[in-house]
């Protein structure tokens, strides 16, 4: 890791430069891995990306944290799941999900990828008015 904050891919000389990854990409990353998971309802932001969304921009790096250390790449998703899903089994499915993403695109390894459950999302289906009928 270099101190200016970016994941330096190749650092042996090899002739051809270097390739930098920001963390931000990461997050990105992370988060749409995350979102495509089936039970995982939306993911979690703060005030700040609240706003941005409603000013029409797409945050989708939005319920991620990355953290680079010399151990390596710490994930944490922050997520709302859907009601009646397995939390343990979608929770796994998005970890892998991430993992592999991760390793696809930027051939990075994580150490861990946690988990957080910050909600719940109900259905919200639309009730029929209910007909009373004469008897």
């Amino acid at each position: 890791m270099e101190d200016n904050g970016l994941l330096e891919m190749n650092p042996e000389n090899s002739g051809r430069g270097k390739v930098e990854i920001a963390p931000e990409v990461i997050e990105v990353i992370a988060g749409i891995a995350a979102s495509e998971v089936d039970g995982v309802a939306q993911m979690r932001g703060n005030f700040a990306t609240g706003v941005v969304e409603r000013l029409g921009k797409k945050n989708h790096g939005k319920g991620v944290k990355v953290e680079l250390s010399e151990l390596g790449i710490k994930v944490d998703v922050f997520c709302v799941m859907k009601f009646g899903v397995s939390i343990p089994t979608v929770a796994q499915k998005v970890q892998d999900n991430i993992r592999q993403t991760l390793l696809n695109m930027t051939a990075l390894e994580t150490e861990e990828i946690n988990i957080h459950i910050v909600g719940i999302q109900f259905e919200t289906g639309k009730n029929e008015p209910e007909i009373e009928q004469e008897i």
